[in-house]
């Protein structure tokens, strides 16, 4: 099944999208010249003109009419700030299969886009190999999530991907609300010291490996996506706090952040994660091959913005 309208154009699905990075993904889609159509939450608007359907993954009788799509790609989630299973498992999981019954007759792919917390406290660097051992609610419940769409996706013969992003940063979302706003007024402190290591990726790279994973026909797979520099926490923040003249942070106790931001979120901040970007840069060559290099980028976007 193709389902081109009268341009030729491919037509794609996109949920999450008037989020962080799921606003992003849109722009590159359209940029790109497939069909986008994008399913928002009353009350909500995608920033740039699509085919625009108002709807809620918690509703049961979610449609689509008779439109019909090459890809869906999966981004609408709770985020590990919100700290109520239920919800969680409403929106993450009831969600997913809620978007699943509407879409498994009218779709040729899924793309389902997740996270490495899904890989739990591993002690050696990660590739797609390595087995999954979710340690929080947040992470367990999208682990539930994503094998439902595998096993639904198999039995009626509708190709499946996963993306596992690294900690995405850009002029949007935590990194600024969090981080440089923080920084700016002096309040931002570090959970734990900050010695543990991550995967971040810039929010261009997050977009463009996922594209490719479409374009590229990566179904049956999954892909881990960090750029190419495992870093401390504690190094990232400094250095980004160096960009933009900041003084570097102090720390805050891990208990004190917890129960400010919630149990699951700390835990996949300060858990150390070394991750390999080797399969993803097989299909995919990165814009920004670390935080050195992607984090300047982004300041300079904050500043032609006025947000800096």
């Amino acid at each position: 099944m193709r389902s081109k309208d009268l341009s030729g154009m491919e037509s794609v699905l996109v949920t999450g999208a008037t989020g962080f990075i799921g606003s992003r993904l849109v722009q590159k889609l359209i940029e790109k010249n497939y069909k986008v159509t994008t399913l928002v939450r009353p009350g909500k608007k995608v920033s740039v003109e699509t085919d625009e359907i108002k709807g809620d993954l918690t509703d049961s009788n979610l449609e689509f009419g008779e439109r019909s799509f090459d890809v869906v790609f999966h981004l609408a989630s709770h985020t590990p700030l919100e700290k109520n299973t239920k919800i969680l498992q409403k929106v993450n999981l009831e969600g997913t299969k809620n978007l699943f019954n509407a879409v498994k007759d009218k779709t040729k792919s899924i793309i389902y886009i997740s996270g490495l917390g899904v890989y739990g406290s591993p002690e050696t660097t990660i590739n797609e190999s390595h087995p999954y051992d979710p340690d929080t609610s947040f992470v367990k419940i999208r682990l539930e999530a994503q094998r439902f769409l595998e096993k639904q996706c198999k039995e009626n013969k509708i190709d499946f991907a996963v993306v596992h992003f690294g900690d995405v940063y850009g002029s949007k979302g935590w990194f600024y609300e969090m981080l440089v706003k923080r920084l700016q007024n002096k309040s931002f402190r570090i959970p734990g010291g900050g010695k543990y290591f991550k995967g971040f990726v810039n929010v261009d790279d997050a977009v463009g490996s996922t594209i490719a994973v479409y374009e590229h026909k990566g179904f049956g797979e999954s892909y881990i996506v960090a750029d190419s520099l495992p870093v401390t926490f504690k190094e990232f923040v400094d250095f980004t706090a160096d960009q933009i003249d900041a003084k570097h942070p102090g720390n805050v106790p891990n208990f004190i952040a917890k129960a400010v931001l919630g149990a699951d979120l700390i835990k996949l901040l300060t858990t150390s994660m070394k991750a390999s970007n080797e399969k993803i840069s097989k299909i995919y060559k990165f814009k920004y091959p670390s935080f050195k290099e992607g984090i300047p980028a982004v300041i300079e976007e904050l500043k032609s913005k006025n947000l800096l």
